[in-house]
């Protein structure tokens, strides 16, 4: 590739994911940026959530702060009309989208957002750090999500597991989260 811009004069620029190969870890905690992920921002209503159920794969939920899982494809509810789709088994759920008829708005995402993995026993402890939703288990189990906001930045949090999240923020303040979370995890630790 480099061999043939050079003959043509053709300067390629390579995209490099934000926090690509950046991990943290502390006592009872363990940050990892995660891997790129197909992203889609959806509103629509609620007379096409059949359709778009059905070309997603998936049943979007309509309770606040529930989500849906379906072979590597989540749909987290961010509001009464509003979704972030979550691809990373390597499906096109914008694609997928676009064959439903129905109105609603699908937007591609997945260039702004990047996603952090905070595991381990301390993991609710070092969110809990920056975010003031309760995020204790019995309030925010297994499958919750919300948008809120860690330090000064708005977020999306998911949990995976009793001890698991992952934070979806905008690339753009990806280092100010990431190093946050770092040091929550270390004065978690302490």
């Amino acid at each position: 590739m480099a061999k043939a811009a050079q003959k043509t004069g053709i300067v390629q620029a390579e995209r490099h994911p934000a926090l690509a190969g950046r991990n943290a870890s502390a006592a009872h905690v363990t940050l990892t940026a995660l891997d790129p992920a197909e992203r889609v921002s959806l509103r629509a209503p609620e007379t096409s959530l059949a359709a778009l159920s059905k070309a997603l794969g998936l049943t979007l939920p309509k309770k606040p702060k529930t989500s849906v899982s379906k072979g590597g494809r989540h749909a987290l509810w961010l509001g009464p009309d509003e979704w972030l789709l979550i691809d990373d088994a390597g499906g096109d759920p914008l694609a997928d989208c676009a064959k439903v008829k129905q109105l609603h708005s699908a937007v591609g995402v997945s260039h702004r957002n990047v996603a952090i993995g905070v595991t381990g026993p301390g993991a609710e402890v070092t969110l809990s750090a920056g975010c003031p939703q309760d995020l204790s288990l019995a309030v925010f189990p297994v499958g919750a999500c919300s948008r809120t906001i860690f330090g000064k930045v708005e977020i999306v949090i998911y949990r995976t597991a009793e001890d698991a999240f992952r934070v979806e923020c905008w690339r753009s303040f990806s280092d100010y989260v990431f190093t946050f979370l770092s040091e929550a995890a270390r004065d978690a630790a302490a």
